[in-house]
C-alpha cells in the first residue's frame, strides 16, 4: 500500500492538496510503515493544473492525506480508487499512523481555516 501526504514545505502535512506539488509517499506493508520518499510534481502536474489526468508520480497511491482539499478533488480521488483523508494533524508520521490505526479525527471536505479565515 502507498499513502501520499501533502507536504509543500517538506516538513509537515500541508493544506491545498489540489495546488500541492510536494508529497511524501509512504510505503506500508502489513499495517507498518516500511519507507518513505519525496515526490515533487512539475507545475503542470498538480491536481489543480491538470483536471483531466491523475499525476503519473502518484499513480500507485491508495490514499491521500492532506490538511484540506476541495470537493472536486475529493470526488476525483474517489473515482480513481484513492481514499481521500483530511486531517488537522501536521506531523507526517503521526498522520499516516493515525490513518492506519483509524484514529484521525475527521475534517469536513472543502472547509479549512487559513490564517483566521474559513474557506468554503
Amino acid at each position: 500500500m502507498q499513502i501520499a501526504v501533502t507536504s509543500q514545505n517538506r516538513k509537515t502535512v500541508t493544506e491545498h492538496a489540489g495546488k500541492c506539488r510536494k508529497f511524501w509517499i509512504y510505503d506500508v506493508e502489513a499495517g507498518s510503515i516500511v519507507g518513505r520518499h519525496l515526490v515533487e510534481l512539475g507545475i503542470d502536474e498538480s491536481f489543480h493544473a491538470n483536471h483531466d489526468a491523475f499525476p503519473a508520480p502518484l499513480a500507485k497511491i491508495n490514499a491521500l492525506i492532506s490538511g484540506s482539499m476541495g470537493p472536486s478533488l475529493h470526488q476525483r480521488l474517489m473515482q480513481q480508487g484513492v481514499k481521500p483523508v483530511i486531517t488537522v494533524e501536521e506531523d507526517l508520521d503521526a498522520a499516516v499512523l493515525g490513518f492506519l490505526n483509524n484514529t484521525l479525527e475527521p475534517v469536513q471536505v472543502g472547509h479549512h481555516d487559513c490564517e483566521g479565515h474559513v474557506h468554503h
